[in-house]
């Protein structure tokens, strides 16, 4: 078995269904529908593509032969009306409910003849374990469970009935983009978190069970191997239940999982929006699961940026080092529905440094543009006063609204910034600097770590170097133009050598008669052999809001932790 668990682009199947008796509807013609489910010859009666294991999709065609369980009524009140498809759990029926007068999806369970009593039990408390997981979960985006009807000793789940297709279905006609495919997700980010908060994990996050309805209406269906929280597993020991190629490595290492493995699934599912397939997809189940483990999968070519970067940081291999949901949610909406251009208007100045002006430094009162972007920012920068003045806080504990970001892989630290800043990364390559924006693009955090090697020139942690470097226009020197620079001491625990700099210059682009200045506070914390840490704050370099961009600063460096051995 190789290291990668084989090659991506070998066909794959993951037939997990014991062999049936073929029955006397295998001749019927398939109904459209598209997708990729496999199927095994002499089984049961095909199916259409994509639709197996989708309790509430309706077919586009179903030009079936009569079938004999067709008029049936069940529990009687649900009368079956067509034949949808089959998947390993279950047959799905459209059926009518005749009480309310209304089209609804019946799940039936599958149970081939030969699997034991026992066997049998566990399939049918499966389906029930379906329908009351569904139910807990009050969301849009989740599957709407009607009722449970038991007929011939097995449980028939009744459910909403979502016209339309499910995302397998939709990727056999092509990829989608990048923002349709963050619109998808997004959906399924805040399904996964209700049922989160509900404390039921889906576990089988794929294609096939995200159903895309009428009106741009997404929806998670199938919580057939749903785990919720205090009760016993169904799977035999030994069973494997789940797909393969959308499975976290936690699960298939036999570990106890919990919602960064469903985050994981709902990576690999964006992943294959814009690529086509799962990364991990292989010629046969241990290789997939081998893949899971241990393959690293490039960036999706077709999602690049912040949609990118979001997907490989899904998949890291390390459940605590994936993002929490509201860090997947917020890069997300970027990317489904980018930021319009501020409308936010600040009052004009009667009088240059008038009372209207409070927040607007001087260097903006002839750039119109520039003031109304900085008063898109106004509000959030006097509610932070107000917490800071009104929220003393000890030097242990956290500024209210802030919380902990653990970046260790990325930079052996961990940084506690406001729980509404957005975090991104400049470049999906980059695997060495993080940064957060506030909400209203006034100010900034940024760090990296940074190693020099043999082959790798990198500015040395030394004052008079960033001098020079900012001096000389900064990164590529076309960062800024007319840099005035100053050091100042600083220290940080168990470095004896850190410093900051402050350096306030204007945008190498700006040729505005009245350019905008901007400031660049920042922590530099050597290491060993080269090794540095480099923490930033950017803010405007005049007006009120250079108080806060301060106060910022200092409570990043007061909360920052970096956990190495290396400092110098």
């Amino acid at each position: 078995m190789t290291n990668d668990g084989g090659r991506a682009n070998e066909p794959t199947s993951y037939e997990l269904r014991p062999p049936q008796p073929r029955s006397p509807q295998a001749q019927s013609p398939q109904p459209q529908g598209g997708g990729h489910q496999p199927q095994v010859p002499q089984q049961a009666p095909p199916v259409p593509q994509g639709a197996g294991y989708e309790p509430t999709q309706a077919a586009r065609q179903a030009p079936m032969r009569p079938d004999p369980s067709v008029g049936r009524v069940l529990g009687g009140r649900y009368r079956l009306v067509s034949r949808l498809g089959h998947g390993g759990m279950g047959t799905v029926w459209l059926a009518h409910d005749e009480v309310v007068d209304r089209d609804v999806a019946v799940k039936e369970p599958r149970v081939p003849d030969h699997l034991s009593e026992q066997e049998r039990d566990t399939v049918h408390r499966r389906m029930r374990r379906e329908a009351t997981s569904a139910a807990r979960i009050d969301h849009p985006s989740v599957v709407t469970m009607h009722d449970v009807v038991v007929e011939d000793s097995k449980p028939w789940i009744v459910m909403e009935l979502v016209r339309g297709q499910s995302l397998a279905d939709r990727l056999q006609e092509g990829t989608l983009d990048p923002r349709e495919a963050a619109r998808i997700g997004l959906a399924v980010l805040n399904a996964l978190n209700a049922a989160h908060e509900a404390r039921v994990l889906h576990r089988d996050v794929k294609p096939d069970n995200v159903l895309l309805g009428r009106a741009d209406r997404v929806v998670l269906s199938d919580f057939g191997i749903a785990q919720v929280e205090g009760q016993q597993g169904l799977t035999e020991t030994g069973a494997f239940v789940g797909s393969p190629e959308y499975i976290a490595p936690e699960r298939v290492l036999g570990q106890r999982p919990g919602p960064e493995s469903d985050l994981w699934s709902l990576g690999v599912v964006l992943y294959a929006a814009v690529e086509g397939m799962s990364p991990y997809r292989r010629s046969n189940i241990p290789a997939t699961l081998q893949a899971v483990l241990s393959a690293e999968p490039q960036i999706p070519a077709r999602g690049s940026g912040a949609f990118g970067m979001l997907v490989m940081q899904l998949l890291r291999k390390d459940p605590a080092a994936r993002p929490t949901a509201a860090e997947a949610r917020a890069v997300l909406e970027s990317v489904a529905s980018p930021p319009l251009p501020p409308t936010a208007v600040v009052p004009h100045p009667a009088v240059p440094g008038g009372s209207d002006n409070k927040w607007v430094p001087p260097v903006l009162y002839r750039n119109r543009k520039a003031r109304y972007g900085l008063g898109a920012g106004l509000l959030a920068v006097v509610l932070a006063v107000v917490l800071i003045f009104f929220n003393p806080l000890a030097a242990e504990e956290l500024p209210e609204g802030w919380g902990v970001r653990p970046e260790k892989e990325i930079l052996q630290a961990e940084l506690a910034v406001p729980k509404d800043y957005r975090r991104f990364q400049e470049s999906p390559t980059d695997e060495t600097r993080v940064s957060f924006r506030d909400p209203s693009g006034v100010f900034g955090i940024f760090m990296e770590r940074v190693q020099k090697l043999p082959d790798n020139e990198v500015l040395a942690a030394a004052p008079n170097a960033f001098e020079a470097y900012y001096k000389g226009g900064g990164e590529n020197a076309t960062e800024m133009k007319d840099a005035k620079y100053r050091e100042a001491d600083a220290s940080f625990e168990g470095s004896g050598k850190a410093f900051e700099n402050i350096v306030d210059f204007t945008d190498y682009t700006d040729s505005s008669e009245v350019p905008i200045r901007y400031r660049y506070h920042e922590l530099v914390v050597p290491g060993e052999d080269g090794l540095h840490w480099r923490l930033r704050v950017s803010m405007p370099a005049e007006g009120n809001a250079v108080t806060d961009g301060e106060e910022l600063f200092s409570d990043l460096v007061e909360h920052l932790v970096i956990e190495s051995d290396q400092l110098a």
